[in-house]
């Protein structure tokens, strides 16, 4: 197809030159065009059509993809949906997963830039790692589209392609909170005991989501209808540095331990499913049964093995975030920003980096649990039913 498209634009090309050629003929020869200067003509006319050929499908341009870690399923995910849709349009895609070592990934943008990148994607592992790496591609004129997480304090970064981060954390505190039936709970006074295990201190995002929750949540704490034992509900207290599920089971065995020896505990409010996984596993240490003493178990990201267990019952809902579509929206950034165009975004206010507010497409997230987990994931393509049986 881009063989056609092109021979197409350099016929056309050809045909109006050899058309302006006939028509000089006809003239006195005094202003007749030598034949050299005629050939030299077509051949700059068919090397800028060419040109504009590359420019309209992508190919010749270089997009270095820089994720952090291929340890979760959703970065993995996320890097094959941003490959597939640049190679689809022509570009040529430099994709490092840096396993979560933030020297790794300066080195490896380091690289990308010295590979002659055209435009940089980055979900960072510690965006305050990142500013001097920022300063060289901005210096090489290379633009940079931040990806899920915010680039701090830089002003090299052009646009930024996320999902509406405080409304992850509003999603799963509504949850709770329309789950556990809080305002009944309250008028009749009664109580339902919460843990927290929230995201990584250097990841901007963490902190969106916690402002969310707590948005939700925090008249209930401050009135008693939900109690933390641990005390631990402060962004600070509760944490888990790189996103960590060995972090997390480590804090529930803790806090089952520490707190929870002569009670239950009904609520691990998780901003993510590997922290998920973690409690799941402290839990069934700690000797709790699905359909018995299970708590409610929050996630995000709807990984696979996160959909299986809300099926089985050992979570209770994830947050369903569309990698194809956030992959799309960082797509079309890319293309604006080597086309000099601009692309579609819906934000301008909400993230300031600290140098800029940076102009973002958010992404709506979506709460599943078992209710409706086939209509959004399944109907949706994400999964299939096969892959979920397995």
């Amino acid at each position: 197809m881009k063989r056609r498209i092109l021979s197409l634009i350099l016929g056309t090309a050809l045909s109006a030159a050899m058309l302006t050629g006939c028509g000089g003929s006809q003239t006195t020869a005094t202003t007749a065009a030598p034949a050299s200067e005629a050939k030299a003509d077509v051949t700059t006319t068919a090397k800028e059509a060419a040109t504009e050929a590359a420019k309209a499908t992508g190919s010749g341009g270089k997009v270095g993809v820089a994720m952090p870690t291929q340890s979760s399923e959703r970065w993995i995910n996320d890097g094959a949906n941003m490959k597939k849709q640049l190679e689809a349009l022509g570009y040529q895609v430099d994709l490092q997963y840096a396993e979560d070592d933030v020297q790794m990934q300066v080195s490896q943008i380091e690289n990308m830039i010295a590979s002659g990148v055209n435009c940089l994607v980055i979900a960072s592992i510690d965006s305050s790692a990142l500013v001097n790496v920022e300063v060289q591609a901005k210096n090489a004129g290379i633009p940079i589209i931040a990806y899920d997480r915010l680039l701090m304090d830089t002003d090299a970064v052009s646009y930024y392609a996320t999902f509406d981060n405080k409304g992850v954390g509003t999603a799963i505190g509504q949850y709770i909170k329309d789950k556990k039936e809080l305002d009944k709970a309250k008028a009749e006074g009664k109580s339902y005991t919460i843990e927290f295990f929230m995201g990584s201190p250097d990841d901007n995002n963490a902190l969106f989501l916690y402002n969310g929750l707590m948005e939700v949540l925090k008249p209930y704490l401050d009135d008693g209808t939900l109690v933390c034992e641990s005390g631990r509900t402060s962004f600070e207290d509760t944490c888990i540095l790189r996103w960590s599920q060995e972090t997390a089971q480590q804090n529930c065995e803790n806090y089952l331990t520490g707190f929870y020896a002569d009670k239950k505990l009904d609520i691990c409010a998780s901003a993510f499913d590997g922290f998920a996984y973690g409690c799941k596993a402290a839990l069934e240490g700690a000797g709790y049964k699905v359909g018995e003493d299970w708590p409610l178990i929050t996630g995000q990201d709807a990984e696979l093995m996160a959909t299986k267990n809300i099926i089985s019952g050992f979570q209770t809902m994830s947050i369903y975030k569309d990698t194809r579509l956030l992959a799309e929206k960082c797509v079309t950034m890319v293309q604006a920003v080597l086309q000099g165009a601009k692309p579609e975004i819906n934000d301008t206010t909400q993230y300031n980096n600290g140098k800029i507010v940076v102009p973002s497409y958010l992404c709506t997230p979506v709460a599943v649990d078992k209710d409706n987990y086939k209509k959004v994931i399944v109907d949706g393509g994400y999964y299939t039913e096969a892959q979920l049986a397995q």
